[in-house]
């Protein structure tokens, strides 16, 4: 893929850049192995001021920032903007709380024959971060502002449908007062990876991406025995049952498919709906997302703007003609608009089976399923059918059925009577095909620490 800004909504290819030469690359690994050598000398006081104004750069640049997400991704105006600001507090969170979450851990030194002991947590050095073109900026910097405050240096590898944001994100640091080289932008291609995570000054990855993506890295770096974390795809279930209220789960499922112009990881995308609430469930869903106005992102009155990509479109159009093909029903959208730009239109389809790679695969698009089943049982079961176990929703007020659904669901996170999202107070990530490790709380700020053990005698 060329490195440009390739707008969504009229297909129109505004700037390209040229990849990184050779040269550009070692410079860059040298800054960055230099800048960790700093930082891990610095004081969690220290990197924390430069964390704060880092926050204090990303709420002013806001309004320009969030334009450039727009004209390059295709997300609306108002949830890049909403973006910016959540990465802001992402890292005023990580500013104020690093230094408790890695905090030396006594240990029995009686038990161990020490007169003291204890584990401290200390930075690896250079991670490299391979990242995504939904999240521009908060699915970075939830991972920058943990790695940087534990003092290690980050090298960015963004996707290449967002060069301009990358390019902004690879000074935001030094900006803000970080040595030179603590968090860069490597303007390379796919190919050009597999060299910069075999180096030997940088210590990890982490990436979000694709499966085929995870795989590939997850390869390279256990070929070179360093420390990855995945957040791959998902397929995510919401389960509607009876003791639901229906008309607040309907409208929650719409934002909860549809956020992101239904290109999230975490978005739900399969619809498993108890037979005694079926039909009011899925009359009001369709409704609602027949209601949302697909058009221009940066207008205001916009709630659904392109997919990303040509391929991501003609991708969602090859599932939804094979679950048709196959005999499912479309209850709303199911075909392209006419005109520029790659929007495609909210989507249900019910009548769905596992003949149908709809059934399998992850739609990343606006595009939902819905199930219906007799019991809990059967709900659980279909939710759990899958390779993926990134995120689950279930609507009851039943405490037994809500008990058995956080035990049984296999997932990295479970939410009752809401919507998945992220936050930085709890830990993120999946199991299964979904991927391991976690990011955000203070699970993602050890991910990139050596805890070291300390033994100290009489």
């Amino acid at each position: 893929m060329a490195i440009a800004t390739l707008n969504p909504a009229t297909g129109v290819v505004e700037r390209t850049y040229p990849p990184m030469s050779d040269a550009e690359v070692e410079r860059a690994l040298a800054d960055a192995r230099r800048a960790a050598t700093a930082l891990r000398r610095t004081t969690f006081a220290e990197r924390a001021g430069w964390m704060r104004a880092a926050a204090d750069l990303l709420e002013a640049d806001a309004p320009a920032l969030a334009a450039t997400m727009t004209r390059e991704m295709g997300k609306t105006l108002a949830s890049a903007e909403a973006e910016v600001r959540k990465a802001a507090y992402g890292c005023r969170f990580y500013a104020a709380h690093a230094e408790a979450m890695l905090a030396p851990e006594p240990a029995d030194a009686a038990a161990v024959g020490a007169a003291t002991a204890y584990s401290v947590y200390q930075p690896l050095g250079v991670v490299l971060a391979v990242m995504p073109w939904n999240f521009p900026v908060w699915q970075v910097l939830r991972f920058a502002a943990p790695a940087l405050m534990a003092g290690n240096a980050g090298l960015l590898k963004h996707a290449s449908n967002v060069p301009q944001t990358a390019l902004y994100l690879g000074e935001l640091f030094t900006r803000a007062g970080f040595p030179r080289g603590a968090f860069a932008t490597l303007l390379i291609g796919a190919a050009q990876v597999e060299g910069v995570l075999r180096d030997d000054r940088v210590a990890a990855a982490t990436l979000t991406g694709s499966e085929a993506a995870g795989r590939s890295v997850a390869r390279i770096a256990g070929d070179a025995l360093k420390k990855t974390v995945l957040e791959l795809g998902g397929s995510d279930p919401f389960l509607v049952l009876p003791s639901a209220d229906v008309a607040r789960a309907a409208a929650t499922a719409v934002r909860a498919r549809c956020q992101n112009n239904g290109q999230s990881c975490i978005a739900a995308k399969r619809f498993i709906v108890h037979t005694d609430v079926y039909d009011e469930f899925v009359a009001a869903f369709a409704a609602g997302m027949a209601a949302l106005r697909v058009g221009d992102p940066a207008e205001p009155g916009t709630d659904v703007g392109p997919i990303a990509t040509e391929s991501g479109r003609a991708e969602l159009e090859e599932l939804v003609a094979d679950a048709v093909a196959r005999g499912a029903t479309v209850l709303t959208g199911g075909a392209r608009p006419d005109g520029p730009g790659w929007f495609y239109p909210p989507t249900v389809l019910a009548d769905v089976d596992p003949s149908m790679r709809l059934h399998l695969e992850e739609a990343f698009g606006p595009v939902a399923t819905v199930y219906r089943v007799p019991d809990l049982d059967a709900a659980l079961d279909l939710a759990n059918a899958t390779a993926f176990g990134l995120g689950a929703v279930v609507w009851t007020t039943d405490e037994a059925e809500r008990a058995r659904c956080v035990a049984e669901l296999e997932s990295g996170a479970v939410t009752v009577n809401g919507m998945t999202t992220s936050y930085p107070e709890l830990p993120f990530g999946g199991v299964k095909t979904s991927g391991y490790g976690r990011e955000l709380a203070a699970a993602g700020i050890r991910e990139f620490c050596n805890l070291k053990a300390v033994w100290i005698g009489r």
